[in-house]
């Protein structure tokens, strides 16, 4: 038999079998390629450590593209640099060219200014695509394929992205969008409170983090303690940046430089003066005491001068400057141990305050690293949080610039005179009380100012605001039930079928109040737990089909405007307006009663004593103030001003809505920062039926007060706010029944 022909190859084309036992293939080699196989370039990996990297990094990351690398990102970048890129990382600047890329796509994904996993992109997802599109250590041009969820700003009826470059300005493609984008209310959105992101301030990374636990109405003890440690971190990073409180080599000897002390400083040091900053409470013996994160100090204000003079309320539950002496005592005052304590207990003696003040208020321009916006719309990048996004419509740092673009094609900047309005305001409605049947005829002449005009001019919005239900403890004897709550909705749906311009071509935000529904069945008028959720829409369900039906008869006619709609919101709520740009707060309390009744009282000073040229912390100064009449600008002086100033500067200053301790006002711990007004809003909607309508502008936050729609209830002018969008201001209108 003849054995069949074995034709060999030839010894260059073949590779030995590294095991012939185990019958190992031999592999062909591409000629011409010996250093290849398969087509892939061999790469001798290098174990790299970070410290060599860091001088890069920092290079490309930093000073090239503005971010700050974190030490768990160095470390899997020079994992990955010396594996992918050799030895040859440095000499051809291989590792160079890769970080570029990994910056370019970070900052396209819309990751944060903080380069670490989770932040806004994940740097493992990034690395592991530019893995398969690397060649012998280099990125191939071309292949790298970018996320497809980059930061989109979600309108109704369809999803914009931003169209950014490497550093996330608007490419000229935003420029020639020719959309219809002529109705500006298709870029407002109203945010629940309990759909807001839940950040929280990492005073070690000074950097805001989301939260990652499921929040629970039935939390444990250890939020509470993270609430009020989030609010002192707050307040104390926004201090260290104030230029009161930072201090410079070349500063002259004239300007005043802050530093606060930590209480547990005190210890040993009696009769020596000091700048504390901590949080206004009453000791279980009852005395006024003030506590940081390292103790608590019995308080003595006996003499104190609040700063500036009757010019802000002082209540427990505050954050506050005092600036005074420590007085040492050998018994330990509100301890219970009745000795030194030390770190988180009771410092033994009191502190003697000369002035107290609240923590001075920081802009919103300089909060978000926006420097100045000039008239083409270009912003500055001078530091602060402009790559967070507080509210889930984008940062001010990626979306900014495209939206006020947006803004000025929408509300036509150039093309209105002053005299005009256009579509650029919003109408705001205080103390609707439903159950009085003189708030329908008040609101049938309030809609017959507005159903008159052209489409052009008619307001983007609504804002109602409760209780609409004048008695408090619904569901008992003294309060409404569910039948007459669902009929005082009920006659509103057939009020608002009476105008159907406006329920075509505008929104209607309901805000509730403590007396409506359900939480007033149980807080029988008591100040009930904010946030508070919407008014539950088996009572809404008539108002919703008015709108129905007044939008498919605008669809039948063909009109191209965005629909109108009901939304029923929380307690408090949010209303952006162009992502970033415009954010709008709403919030329903008799707060000003609140202060009046917990404040501290000081004495009146005696002494003739001439005031400091230097500026105390927390003395800032009132913008601008409008409490005009019916239909009037004329800025007119009222008796009530200086508690409308205390009321404004108080909130703001402490940045909070809730500056009270939880037994006066609850807060649901793990909602908590839907109550900060950090950074602060562009405009401030502080409902409250016991303080007279005012609008007043205090650090470029522009603050009003609908007050309420019928003044006691009574059949009188009818009182509302109309509110500039554009021009960032209020003004109240009235009308005769």
């Amino acid at each position: 038999m003849d054995k069949p022909a074995v034709t060999l190859a030839p010894a260059s084309d073949v590779i030995p079998s590294s095991s012939p036992a185990f019958g190992t293939p031999a592999r062909p080699v591409r000629s011409g390629k010996p250093s290849a196989i398969n087509g892939k370039s061999t790469i001798l990996p290098v174990l790299l450590p970070p410290a060599l990297l860091r001088p890069v990094a920092f290079r490309t990351f930093t000073r090239k593209h503005n971010l700050t690398i974190s030490s768990n990102s160095l470390q899997v970048l020079a994992t990955f640099v010396g594996k992918n890129c050799g030895s040859k990382w440095r000499e051809e600047g291989l590792a160079e060219r890769l970080l570029d890329e990994v910056a370019k796509i970070w900052r396209k994904n819309g990751g944060g200014v903080i380069v670490e996993e989770g932040n806004g992109a994940s740097i493992k997802t990034i690395l592991q695509t530019m893995e398969s599109n690397m060649v012998n250590g280099r990125v191939v041009p071309g292949k790298v394929m970018e996320r497809e969820d980059r930061p989109s700003l979600q309108r109704k009826g369809s999803a914009v992205t931003s169209n950014t470059d490497d550093m996330g300005t608007p490419t000229a493609e935003d420029d020639n969008d020719d959309t219809d984008d002529s109705d500006p209310r298709r870029w407002m959105k109203v945010i629940n409170a309990f759909d807001q992101p839940r950040l929280t301030y990492n005073p070690k990374n000074k950097h805001f983090e989301t939260s990652t636990a499921s929040p629970s109405l039935f939390p444990q003890p250890s939020h509470q303690i993270t609430l009020w440690r989030d609010r002192h971190n707050l307040v104390h990073q926004r201090l260290l940046r104030n230029e009161s409180f930072q201090t410079s080599s070349f500063a002259s000897n004239v300007t005043q430089s802050y530093k606060i002390s930590p209480i547990v400083n005190l210890l040993g040091r009696s009769g020596t003066p000091h700048l504390l900053l901590g949080l206004l409470s009453i000791s279980p013996t009852g005395e006024l005491s003030l506590t940081d994160l390292t103790g608590t100090i019995v308080l003595d204000l006996t003499h104190a001068r609040p700063v500036p003079e009757d010019g802000a309320w002082f209540s427990p539950g505050m954050m506050v400057l005092v600036d005074g002496i420590y007085e040492e005592e050998e018994i330990v005052r509100g301890s219970v141990l009745g000795g030194n304590s030390g770190i988180g207990g009771a410092i033994g003696g009191k502190f003697l305050g000369i002035s107290i003040a609240g923590p001075p208020c920081e802009r919103r321009e300089m909060t978000l690293g926006v420097s100045t916006i000039h008239s083409i719309g270009d912003i500055g990048t001078s530091g602060g949080f402009g790559w967070i996004d507080f509210l889930g419509v984008g940062s001010e740092r990626a979306l900014g610039q495209r939206m006020r673009k947006l803004e000025a094609r929408c509300l036509r900047h150039n093309e209105l005179s002053a005299n005009e309005s256009g579509r650029r305001n919003m109408v705001v409605l205080g103390e609707v009380n439903l159950d009085n049947m003189m708030t329908f005829d008040a609101l049938r002449h309030v809609f017959k100012t507005y159903d008159s005009m052209p489409f052009e001019e008619l307001p983007l919005g609504f804002v109602l605001i409760g209780n609409f239900i004048e008695k408090a403890g619904f569901g008992q004897s003294s309060g409404g039930n569910g039948i007459e709550y669902k009929e005082c909705f009920d006659t509103l749906a057939s009020l608002l079928s009476e105008f159907p311009a406006l329920l075509r071509h505008t929104t209607f935000v309901f805000v509730p109040g403590d007396n409506d529904p359900w939480v007033s069945t149980f807080s029988a008028g008591a100040a009930s737990p904010i946030p508070r959720k919407t008014i539950p829409e088996l009572f809404t369900s008539r108002v919703k089909r008015a709108f129905s039906t007044a939008n498919s008869e605008s669809d039948a006619q063909g009109t191209k405007s965005a629909s109108g709609e009901a939304i029923w919101t929380s307690n408090p709520a949010r209303i952006s307006l162009f992502g970033p740009v415009h954010e709008i707060v709403v919030f329903r309390d008799d707060i000003s009663g609140r202060l009046r009744r917990t404040s501290v009282n000081f004495s009146k000073r005696t002494d003739a004593a001439q005031p400091s040229s230097k500026r105390a912390p927390g003395d800032a100064n009132i913008d601008s103030m409008v409490v005009d009449g019916a239909d009037n600008n004329d800025n007119t002086e009222q008796d009530p001003q200086s508690s409308v100033r205390k009321l404004v500067k108080t909130v703001l200053d402490q940045g909070n809505l809730s500056p009270f301790p939880l037994s006066t006002r609850p807060v649901l711990w793990d909602y908590a920062s839907s109550v900060q007004l950090y950074p602060l809003p562009t405009a401030l909607v502080l409902a409250d039926s016991e303080s007279p309508p005012f609008a007043i502008t205090y650090e470029g936050c522009h603050v009003m007060n609908p007050g309420r729609l019928l003044s006691d209830g009574k059949r009188g002018p009818a009182t509302w706010l109309e509110y500039d969008i554009l021009r960032n201001r209020a003004k109240v209108r009235q009308r005769r029944n």
